[in-house]
């Protein structure tokens, strides 16, 4: 048995570990059983529940005493009788079974869907009768009051046949080209199957007329989703007289009430897979859904993942027995899994060992049986002496290693290296000499770009470091060390642009304290050309040049803004001249084109033209909008940018302006006065 948590949720496989092979005897089995630890820890639930090949559907009877299953290869039914926990029977089929419904309460009436257009009944004693249908089917629904069967398959009709006349009936005819699934409602009967168009049909069984239409693989799509071709309904399950549940072919789960054509949560499995089947779990409202990947299960209302499997093997059907939180599916695999989740319900009453079981796995848990033992390669048991252990029973292969004792390892580690304290001094010894070094300053090569950054950050990397030792705190990582911020100082793309116009704005002081660091930055550069080591002074000093030099107060840096401001305007000034005088030297020059035979002329406007303007650079275009005059930029207070865009109007735009104008222009013409009103002699006259 294996154990899996996701979200707190507890999911208990019956069905893991490695099964043993049929044409063992029983005295072998019980051999096996007692040497490998797996095969006797490993619960069989069900004897032998499992298929040769592949199980392509599994399903539960009515009365929940029977699970019926269906696979390859050769194509063949299963019953299990979960009172005997053993198999009940097995028959042999001519072709493969698409899908097929257990009539009655128990496995006397069953009816299968061949691939091969077959339409097969069973009874208690085994094959009973055998039709056809005129194409191929996909899906089939039992309508109990009229006893009739639903096909759905490779066609626009609906074919219909009635089990108590024991004939096929008027079909159904459908706007569709193909349908894949579908389903009767349980409480109010009405037929509702999927289409490869993506829509959903419903048919009322009474009139033999089809009452609503829903367009799921519009509904499907939405801003969060992404999918690739039209989406087709996969799957289809009613709950309850007014909710339905759609599956499409491109992985998305869809909610509807019968009521509204909007459906009222859309879920996606975000892997792009068909999917497979819905279940509906009433007791916590969940919506149990499966692609051939994963199981999902999420709350009805809110869309919010509840937990969640993903199995070894492709999934083919999934079916939730009735009452109880087993979960069994059917898959690529010979073995079908069966999951027990004790939070959506109890073990059914024929395996209630169950509870008692996950019960005591949760008051008492097991500890790793690895924490007492030390992992140790080959080379690690050389090295201590310990290789002539290899085979006995004091090591235990594992991977590429093995595991021992833990205790066994310290004993053999201190044989073999007495002199570890001695080893472990000499460490601790030059940390403590390398701290010391690191406290004085050391001249360090500082990076092509972003020089002066480089050094800020170091200066202000010792100043904290400083600050930490008094406080007792960590030391922040420093951002010439990240990665994150590598290419700052490797890239000339992100050198700092001091004669900026942003720059000289918000950082006013920038080139008094600049200077300071230039002046060491040379230093630093002539040492590096002379390869010479010589140490500066320590950090807690100041040098004279730094000490002759105050901070400036909050008054120069208003005098530094204001200077700052002042230049700016004056190269504004300067340019704006320049741009004046090349504008009046340029002269314009009519330029002519010729039309070439058989061409004609298409405007200026062409979309050929758009997109050449669309590869230029965004600099290119705003100075063409600029020069256009649908552009104006101008600088703010604070120094940054405002841009002012005057959009063209359309053709039509345009003439609905000019109607409107007209029209406020012949309502003038025609308004009455009223100043009549307020005056004396109009007061008493009537209106005619």
């Amino acid at each position: 048995m294996q154990v899996s948590s996701l979200n707190e949720v507890k999911i208990y496989s019956l069905s893991a570990g490695r099964s043993l092979p049929e044409w063992l005897s029983d005295r072998k089995k019980r051999a096996l059983q007692k040497k490998d630890v797996d095969i006797r820890r490993r619960i069989e639930l069900i004897q032998d529940f499992e298929m040769p090949t592949i199980s392509t559907k599994i399903k539960v009877s009515r009365d929940g005493q029977y699970i019926m299953a269906v696979g390859t290869y050769k194509p063949r039914v299963r019953c299990f009788d979960t009172y005997q926990l053993s198999q009940k029977f097995e028959r042999c089929l001519d072709s493969e079974v698409i899908t097929f419904e257990i009539l009655s309460d128990d496995y006397s009436k069953i009816v299968f869907l061949q691939c091969g257009r077959f339409v097969e009944f069973h009874s208690q004693h085994g094959h009973y009768y055998k039709t056809r249908i005129p194409k191929f089917g996909r899906d089939f629904s039992y309508h109990y009051p009229s006893c009739d069967l639903y096909f759905v398959g490779a066609s626009s009709e609906v074919y219909r046949l009635n089990l108590e006349q024991g004939r096929f009936l008027n079909s159904l005819q459908t706007e569709a080209s193909e349908s894949n699934v579908c389903d009767i409602n349980p409480v109010h009967f009405l037929f509702a199957m999927g289409t490869a168009e993506g829509k959903v049909e419903c048919w009322d069984p009474r009139t033999r007329n089809r009452v609503g239409l829903l367009d799921c693989a519009l509904s499907s799509v939405t801003a969060d989703t992404e999918i690739e071709g039209l989406p087709s309904i996969s799957a289809l399950k009613f709950d309850g007289a007014l909710n339905m549940a759609v599956g499409t072919s491109t992985g998305q789960v869809l909610l509807y009430d019968l009521r509204s054509s909007n459906p009222l949560i859309v879920k996606d499995h975000h892997y792009g897979l068909p999917i497979k089947s819905i279940q509906f779990q009433h007791q916590l409202d969940l919506i149990i859904s499966a692609d051939s990947r994963i199981i999902k299960m999420w709350n009805k209302d809110t869309g919010k993942i509840f937990t969640s499997m993903e199995p070894e093997h492709d999934i083919n059907d999934v079916c939730l027995y009735p009452n109880s939180g087993m979960l069994m599916t059917a898959n690529e695999a010979p073995k079908m899994n069966i999951y027990y989740i004790p939070v959506l319900g109890p073990a059914p009453k024929w395996c209630s060992f169950l509870d008692n079981l996950t019960e005591e796995l949760e008051e008492n848990p097991e500890s790793t049986v690895y924490d007492d033992y030390k992992f140790v390669t080959r080379k690690d048991l050389e090295n201590l002496g310990l290789a002539h252990l290899i085979g006995s029973s004091l090591l235990r292969a594992y991977m590429h290693g093995f595991f021992m004792d833990i205790r066994l390892y310290h004993k053999a580690k201190m044989m073999a290296n007495p002199f570890a304290y001695e080893e472990y001094r000499r460490e601790k010894i030059r940390q403590k000499i390398e701290e010391t070094r690191a406290q004085r300053v050391q001249l360090k090569k500082l990076p092509k770009v972003n020089k002066e950054l480089a050094l800020k950050l170091i200066e202000e990397e010792g100043e904290e470091q400083q600050f930490s030792k008094k406080r007792k705190q960590k030391n922040l990582p420093s951002l010439l060390k990240d990665d994150r911020f590598k290419v700052m100082f490797e890239n000339p793309d992100f050198q700092v642009d001091e004669q900026s116009e942003e720059f000289r704005l918000l950082n006013p002081l920038v080139s008094k304290i600049s200077e300071k660091r230039k002046r060491k930055l040379k230093i630093l550069e002539e040492l590096e050309a002379q390869g010479q080591e010589e140490e500066e002074e320590p950090e807690g000093k100041a040098s004279d040049a730094e000490s002759s030099e105050s901070s400036d107060d909050e008054k120069g840096w208003v005098e530094e803004v204001r200077k700052q401001r002042k230049l700016l305007r004056q190269e504004e000034k300067l340019k704006r001249q320049e741009r004046l005088k090349e504008d009046q030297q340029t002269l314009l020059k009519p330029q002519f084109f010729e039309i070439k035979e058989g061409e004609e002329f298409r405007s200026f406007k062409d979309s050929a033209k758009k997109q050449k303007l669309m590869k230029k650079t965004l600099e290119d275009r705003l100075k063409l909008e600029e020069k256009l005059g649908t552009l104006n930029v101008s600088d703010t207070t604070v120094g940054s940018k405002q841009a002012t865009f005057k959009l063209k109007k359309s053709e039509q735009q345009r003439k609905q302006q000019e109607a409107e104008k007209l029209h406020r222009q012949e309502r003038k013409t025609l308004r009455r006065s009223a100043s009549h009103l307020k005056s004396r002699r109009g007061r008493g006259r009537l209106f005619h």
